[in-house]
């Protein structure tokens, strides 16, 4: 039996990676309880959490992005606060020194960056990998420019995703490998810059 290394540190690239790609098909197919079921997996995988405060915590991830998802009217505020919460119990949980409340602005920033990009041109790709890079660096204490690679292919997921979603939100479309196998690859990118950072 293998030692348990599921952790904000020391998670496992190639689970998480497949569990968010679930996370954004369901979410774009409007499939909460699909949804629910692989951000349990990706919040266990991801901060290796114990099985309540991981149900907690992805339920919290679900309330989030049902706030945010609408458009234009979403509810910006109430995905910042159920964020909050989440990081708070990350904190509580695991040793990431963050303030949840920052913790939580970056990450919903990063959502509207990329719900920008999405709509208007003048967003840019770049904008975006800094929207994210800004998070990484303040959630896992690491380099920017280490964390700065798995950014570039978290976007690269998500430019395959809305792509994805222009083509229909076909589940046979090929677009749904490309995208899995992008943020698998930013995942693992993470995994090595917060390694490196702590050296």
């Amino acid at each position: 039996m293998r030692a348990r290394t599921d952790g904000p540190r020391t998670f496992d690239a190639v689970v998480v990676g497949q569990r968010e790609t679930d996370a954004w098909v369901a979410y774009y197919r409007h499939e909460w309880v699909a949804f629910l079921r692989a951000s349990v997996g990706m919040v266990a995988a991801g901060f290796g959490m114990n099985r309540l405060d991981t149900v907690r915590g992805a339920v919290l991830v679900l309330r989030a992005n049902q706030a945010w998802a609408p458009f234009p009217h979403n509810d910006p505020q109430r995905a910042r606060e159920l964020m909050r919460t989440f990081y708070a119990l990350v904190a509580r949980a695991s040793h990431l020194a963050i303030d949840p409340t920052r913790a939580a602005a970056l990450e919903v920033d990063w959502w509207r960056v990329h719900r920008e990009h999405q709509h208007d041109g003048a967003v840019t790709t770049e904008d975006l990998v800094a929207a994210l890079v800004a998070l990484y660096a303040y959630v896992y204490a690491a380099d920017p420019a280490l964390v700065r690679p798995a950014a570039a292919w978290r976007v690269e997921a998500m430019d395959l995703s809305d792509e994805w979603v222009r083509r229909g939100c076909s589940m046979t479309d090929p677009l749904l490998s490309a995208e899995r196998r992008a943020l698998v690859a930013s995942y693992a990118g993470l995994l090595d810059a917060v390694g490196r950072s702590r050296v």
